[in-house]
């Protein structure tokens, strides 16, 4: 039981030593992977609906 409470200060401590982001920095990583994916999701619509458009022409 013991060693389970060594664990838990252990990560206390060490989550101590992180450097977490700024608020103007954590927004502006949020909006690049909220656009990121935005145009990933619109590129393979768009591939998948031209792949389908082919597939329905050769069958």
């Amino acid at each position: 039981m013991s060693s389970l409470f060594k664990f838990f200060r252990n990560v206390r401590s060490e989550m101590g030593k992180v450097s977490w982001p700024k608020r103007k920095e954590l927004t502006s990583y949020t909006i690049t992977v909220i656009v990121t994916v935005t145009i990933l999701a619109l590129f393979f619509a768009g591939v998948d609906q031209i792949i389908t458009l082919l597939m329905r022409l050769i069958l």
